[in-house]
């Protein structure tokens, strides 16, 4: 069969997935895209960090855009966690690093953002087909060479590259080319029933934050979108999962009841009951990190590479950072500049660096006996940076947990640590900085 042929292919049209191949290309690099499903498909995980929307999306060229979908602005977040009876809330604009116009994020309908960048990969030279399903990775003289994959009208085909980007998810096996193995994070892990809810309630100060509740059971959250749809969803333990056997409806009822603060803002709600919203869906909620990241000639991001706790909502932060990491090394070895070894052995380092600073995090955030200064204090400690204690917090809660050093150069975020001027090369690697 003919064999076409690209600088990067990159399997997976999500956030990931859209993230590297739209920077390889904006550096001049033949891209091809292969999405499974349509772009439009169901997704969860609305809630954006400000490091995603100020600083990813901006490289991107979607600032624009992103404000025209007019999604909610999200300024913080709201918990009801720990010992502390009342509510408690953070915001942004606590961070020393996310002042002014850098202080807020959205809450965006998955939908709707993931077509803006898979669009907008497009605008940017990237090859992007939808309805193709990847087979199998192409094996080329002891390195990764290609994809195989089946074309919307079942035909077989080959595209042969210097670079695969597996960015399909936890779930499609395209991962196991890498090799190495999955570690579970000992940070909790349970199972979700979630669903949408029309006509909620958003007062102050709950008004654009996702309200997150602790229970006996596991925890609930409450995360308002555009027009008063929300996506409310409870998470419990393994061990509970035959609470979602036989009425789903009615178990999902019962388990919201258990929680006064969400029950209130529901009150005067109905839950959607059709189109995409329309359905109650189980997920599994969990934490996992590949023991190895790449291959010579593939790497892993998004969930391929490693997903960390739902709680801080920091899923797709993690997903579009170790593209653009994934993008600066790639970018870096097709120029010629760095080696395959060092550049890519360089993007796993950082890339699992701030995996492990929200799975640090997020096993002392579990622990029922602390209050939000307790969790200040974690924050400050897994950082290590020179802010304090509620300032580290909103750091990491922002998707800042290093500052901005992984972030190449912008009019915004001027002078990146290792950035080079043209934003997605390395310039050195500084391994102090990285310490």
């Amino acid at each position: 069969m003919p064999v076409e042929e690209f600088d990067v292919v990159v399997a997976g049209g999500g956030p990931a997935g859209s993230t590297v191949a739209t920077l390889v290309a904006m550096a001049g690099h033949r891209v091809l895209l292969l999405e499974k499903e349509s772009p439009s498909r169901y997704r969860i995980g609305e809630s954006l960090l400000p490091s995603t929307v100020h600083g990813v999306c901006r490289l991107l060229g979607v600032t624009d855009e992103l404000v025209a979908a007019q999604f909610r602005v999200r300024r913080g977040a709201t918990f009801r966690w720990g010992t502390n009876p009342e509510p408690w809330t953070f915001s942004f604009a606590d961070s020393p690093l996310l002042t002014g116009r850098t202080s807020f994020a959205y809450q965006v309908e998955r939908a709707r953002f993931d077509e803006i960048l898979l669009n907008n990969a497009t605008r940017k030279g990237v090859e992007a087909r939808a309805g193709c399903s990847v087979t199998g990775v192409v094996e080329r003289d002891g390195r990764a060479g290609g994809l195989r994959y089946t074309d919307p009208d079942g035909d077989e085909r080959v595209v042969s590259a210097r670079f695969v980007v597996d960015a399909t998810g936890g779930t499609s096996g395209l991962h196991a080319s890498v090799g190495g193995t999955r570690n579970y994070s000992e940070v909790f892990r349970g199972l979700a029933l979630s669903g949408y809810f029309g006509l909620c309630r958003q007062p102050a100060p709950y008004s654009g934050n996702t309200l997150t509740v602790a229970s006996d059971r596991g925890w609930l959250w409450y995360t308002p979108l555009t027009g008063g749809l929300s996506s409310v969803g409870v998470v419990v333990r393994p061990e509970m999962a035959d609470r979602f056997e036989g009425d789903r409806e009615k178990a999902f009822a019962a388990l919201l009841a258990e929680s006064p603060l969400i029950s209130e803002l529901l009150s005067d709600a109905a839950r959607v009951i059709a189109g995409k919203y329309g359905k109650l869906r189980i997920s599994e909620n969990h934490a996992y990190c590949q023991t190895t990241f790449w291959r010579p000639g593939m790497v892993l991001v998004g969930d391929a590479a490693c997903v960390v706790d739902p709680v801080l909502a920091s899923g797709v932060h993690l997903a579009t950072h170790g593209a653009l990491l994934a993008a600066r090394s790639i970018t870096s070895v097709l120029d010629d500049d760095l080696d395959e070894k060092t550049a890519l052995t360089e993007f796993e380092a950082r890339y699992r660096r701030e995996y492990e600073a929200y799975d640090k995090f997020l096993t002392g955030f579990y622990d029922p006996s602390g209050n939000e200064d307790a969790y200040f204090r974690h924050a400050k400690r897994v950082t290590n940076n020179e802010h304090g204690e509620r300032e580290s917090f909103a750091d990491l809660a922002g998707g800042l947990p290093y500052g901005w050093s992984d972030v190449p150069e912008t009019p915004l975020f001027p002078g990146g640590l290792v950035a080079s001027s043209d934003g997605m090369k390395w310039k050195s690697i500084d391994r102090e900085e990285r310490k």
